[in-house]
């Protein structure tokens, strides 16, 4: 018995199955005689329903998680770096990340009968901008066993006002006390090839991100047909279903005419062997008085 099999089983189940199935692994572990991992899949605690949805997504779309995870690190590379147009472009990736992620999180859990409300879908997207700031998030939402939303303890606040600085047309500019040194030559070139590599992560995770769109609409055409499909076939169903019906009412009508017929064939055969024995008598009878008469 397996530890991390055990928790990934459990971290899959629905909220309400969770407390009796960990409760079953417990008394398992207990009967093999291991103590230690009883102890140990008996503090797993069971998870909120914007954790519950945030696994959800780990685990059903595991080709969601690696463009997330490098967007991430793209963004805290430029963060470091202070390049303020890298960052609007890799702020504008992150949030149509975020948006296309949280859609899918809403559509899985309402297919997996707990559909979320507003309140637990921001709790989904703050767990989403915490894995994008902090490494340590980023690893906790991949291994889908969060027990409840996480937090941007880690965030982008030079980033954040930067880019809403500029963007307003007020650029702030530091002052002499607080600007920065001139960089050498040699960590210049290590921003640079920084921001190239982010840019790469960036490009490569908006193209993914466009070939899940692709895929879930591709999808959704699919499931539509498929739809269609169980439609006509239920229709086909219901009609072989009435004919069937009225086969064997006709066929049950059949056998009734073919008792009916052989009871018939039966008496009409037993009055033919009684009229013959009946004739057989009378020609009898008269050939006796004939014989008498001759006499």
């Amino acid at each position: 018995m397996d530890f991390d099999a055990v928790a990934d089983e459990l971290y899959a189940l629905r909220p309400e199955e969770f407390t009796a199935a960990r409760s079953s692994a417990v008394a398992a572990a207990r009967t093999a005689g291991d103590r230690e991992l009883a102890e140990r899949i008996g503090a797993l605690r069971k998870p909120s329903l914007a954790a519950w949805a945030s696994n959800l997504l780990v685990r059903s779309r595991p080709g969601d998680v690696e463009p997330l995870l490098r967007l991430g690190e793209g963004l805290r590379h430029a963060h470091r770096a202070l390049d303020r147009t890298q960052l609007r472009e890799l702020n504008r990736q992150q949030h149509a990340l975020i948006r296309a992620l949280s859609a899918q999180v809403r559509q899985l859990a309402a297919e997996a009968g707990h559909p979320i409300g507003e309140g637990v879908q921001r709790e989904v997207e703050t767990t989403l901008h915490a894995v994008l700031a902090d490494p340590e998030a980023a690893q906790a939402w991949a291994s889908g066993r969060l027990t409840k939303p996480l937090s941007a303890a880690v965030g982008f606040p030079a980033v954040a006002e930067s880019v809403v600085t500029e963007s307003a047309g007020t650029q702030r500019r530091p002052s002499a006390a607080t600007a920065p040194s001139r960089p050498d030559r040699k960590a210049d070139e290590q921003r640079r090839r920084r921001l190239a590599q982010a840019r790469r992560d960036a490009e490569a995770a908006d193209r993914e991100l466009r070939a899940l769109k692709d895929e879930a609409a591709a999808a959704g055409r699919a499931a539509q047909e498929a739809t269609q499909q169980v439609d006509r076939l239920q229709r086909r169903v219901g009609e072989l279903t009435e004919e069937l019906a009225r086969a064997r009412e006709e066929h049950q009508q059949a056998r009734f005419a073919e008792r009916s017929a052989r009871e018939r064939a039966r008496t009409a055969d037993r009055r033919v062997r009684e009229a013959d024995r009946n004739a057989a008598t009378a020609a009898a009878q008269l050939e006796r008085l004939t014989s008498s008469d001759g006499r």
